[in-house]
């Protein structure tokens, strides 16, 4: 997320204050009310991985019964979609990673947006999400998860953001050759290089000019304060939660959360159980290192229906921990607003890209449930616009912004060299 500087200290002070409302009781919330505040807000979501569907052949228009996203349930009250192009970590392995981007950017555009005209739109700008919005449909744009897809060149990058990328996570869960991730940071097997490497810095420095927002989920916490000194515009963590109610390294301390916030970034919450549950994360860890190991196994499946039933095993195994719950995300969202202000907060699902979510939002046909708790523990509407949508099209206005601003900057032509 990238959005930068209070003008005084008032309007800190105004950023990090808790809404007065949100300390009241909770009271009736007629149905009528959800339903308007749900539909009128433009929610935006940051991360969803329905394409690592489509890519093998999953009509998203299709009903289904095991994924959270499909057309007829986004169909309504999202407003927006970041799809995720989810490139694994497998992929860098023979030199694959950016054929595997560009597939997934395919099936974004032609899979996707053009096979259902009538329903997305595709956007590339804040004014595009606003304008969909308007014309009642769903705003597509796309997020790069991974930062070794670009493969080491800023050349690449470049060719994303011209084929519509407007974010890039940085890492996944693997550290690349310019960033520590934090999913292998305690690992001594992998070399790190204590968050950002030189060539990193220059990323993210061609990602400001591009108008690209710099994503910090994933990333070591090294990398993620290397990431908002570096970075001139504001970051944002497109899939993250709170670390002070699950100790998962995905999710930011309160540290980090008021940092991102200082930058003017937004943190954009997860519905992923381990990242909501701490009681959830606890039980998940000891069958970790198996579940990790199955589904990287079946992400290199190429039989679709092989593919489907070995995910659907996972799913199977998942399911004897009893999953997170709304309130679980009430409380994420509520910690965060405390911690970093109303203006700081958002959403990302992460839906279809982990085995868990709460049964009672497990899909955008579910969102008023949401509204309705949060309005029973007093936000306002003005409040639930910011965080379904507002914070987040601020980030992307205020990254449009720098990038114009360094419109007359040459391209950065710095070759990565190997340590």
């Amino acid at each position: 997320m990238n959005l930068f500087r209070f003008s005084t200290a008032l309007t800190a002070l105004a950023s990090l204050a808790v809404p007065l409302t949100a300390q009241s009781r909770p009271r009736p919330v007629a149905d009528a009310q959800v339903a308007r505040i749900t539909r009128d807000a433009i929610l935006i979501d940051t991360h969803d991985d329905v394409p690592s569907n489509t890519i093998d052949g999953y009509d998203i228009a299709t009903p289904s019964k095991d994924a959270q996203t499909d057309l007829p349930r986004m169909k309504g009250f999202l407003g927006a979609e970041f799809f995720s192009v989810f490139v694994a970590a497998s992929y860098v392995d023979g030199n694959h990673s950016a054929n595997r981007a560009l597939q997934m950017i395919d099936t974004v555009r032609t899979d996707i947006v053009a096979g259902h005209p009538n329903d997305f739109l595709f956007a590339t700008t804040a004014d595009d999400i606003v304008r969909a919005h308007k014309q009642h449909k769903i705003a597509a744009l796309m997020g790069l998860e991974g930062g070794h897809a670009i493969e080491d060149s800023l050349r690449i990058l470049r060719d994303y953001y011209a084929l519509g990328i407007r974010y890039m996570t940085l890492t996944h869960f693997n550290t690349n050759h310019w960033a520590d991730s934090q999913g292998d940071i305690d690992d001594p097997k992998v070399p790190h290089h204590n968050g950002l490497t030189p060539f990193g810095k220059d990323v993210v420095r061609e990602m400001n000019r591009l108008g690209m927002m710099v994503d910090i989920s994933h990333t070591a916490d090294k990398t993620f304060y290397d990431a908002l000194e570096v970075s001139t515009a504001p970051p944002i963590a497109s899939h993250s939660s709170c670390r002070a109610l699950s100790s998962h390294t995905r999710n930011m301390t309160d540290e980090m959360i008021r940092a991102l916030a200082a930058k003017g970034g937004v943190i954009q919450i997860s519905f992923g159980c381990d990242f909501l549950s701490q009681r959830y994360f606890d039980q998940y860890k000891g069958m970790r290192a198996s579940l990790e190991d199955q589904y990287a196994a079946a992400m290199k499946l190429t039989d679709p229906a092989a593919k489907t039933a070995a995910l659907a095993a996972l799913r199977a195994q998942l399911a004897t921990i009893p999953p997170a719950t709304l309130a679980d995300v009430v409380a994420h969202i509520d910690h965060a607003v405390k911690v970093g202000g109303i203006d700081h907060v958002g959403i990302g699902t992460d839906f279809d890209g982990v085995g868990c979510v709460p049964p009672d939002l497990d899909s955008y046909a579910k969102f008023p449930a949401l509204t309705r708790a949060l309005l029973e523990k007093g936000y306002t509407a003005a409040d639930i616009k910011k965080i379904y949508g507002g914070n987040l099209l601020r980030v992307l206005r205020a990254v449009e912004q720098r990038a114009r601003e360094l419109k007359s900057t040459p391209p950065l032509e710095t070759k990565f060299t190997a340590n």
